[in-house]
This record gives C-alpha cells, structure tokens and sequence, in this order.
C-alpha cells in the first residue's frame, strides 16, 4: 500500500467478526455490526506541541486496537476498505499488557 497519513492519524484495517453466534446461528452479511477491533496499517508521524516539535504516536503498524463504532472516516485503497481515523479515537491495544514478555514493550 502507498499511503502515509499524516499528522496524527492511523490506516486500521477493521478485522472480520464471527459468522456464528455462540448458539450456532449465522449471522448473515446485513444483520452483523462492524467490528470494533482491528489492525493498524500505517501511521503518521506524530501531531505537533506548542512549541513545534512533533511527539509521535503511542501505536505502530501490526498493533491490535480497539476504537469506538462510529470512529474515523472509511476509505478504499487498493480496493482494500479502511479506515482513517486521528489516534485520539483509539481506545486502546489489545493483547498488550506491558509486562516482561510483552513484544509492544517500549
């Protein structure tokens, strides 16, 4: 993919929900919510303070995350759909807990 957002923004890929329920029902393709959860793609450089400098972001590409339903704009790449959306709109990054053994670590 050639895109690089900018500023503060993420590229999340939305990652797909269960097609059953737990009874074993499937749901069909206008019944299902969106996923909440997904995978970030790429993102920008940082937002900027006060005093110019840029502070960059606290996810990276390949992380877990989740955002709220109606968060970011959805866009086609590549005949890919995802979503834009600023780092704000994260709620946080699934499946790191910031202990020893954690890969996210910084």
């Amino acid at each position: 993919m050639k895109f690089r957002p900018l500023h503060d923004r993420v590229v999340v890929r939305r990652l797909e929900g269960d097609q059953k329920t737990a009874g074993g029902i499937i749901i069909p393709d206008t019944a299902k919510e969106k996923p909440q959860e997904g995978e970030i793609i790429a993102v920008g450089p940082g937002a900027r303070d006060e005093s110019g400098a840029i502070v960059p972001l606290d996810v990276k590409a390949g992380d877990r995350v989740l955002f709220g339903k109606w968060s970011g704009t959805e866009v086609k790449i590549d005949g890919e759909d995802l979503l834009i959306m600023k780092e704000s709109d994260i709620m946080g990054v699934v499946g790191c807990c910031g202990g020893a053994a954690c890969k996210n670590k910084k």
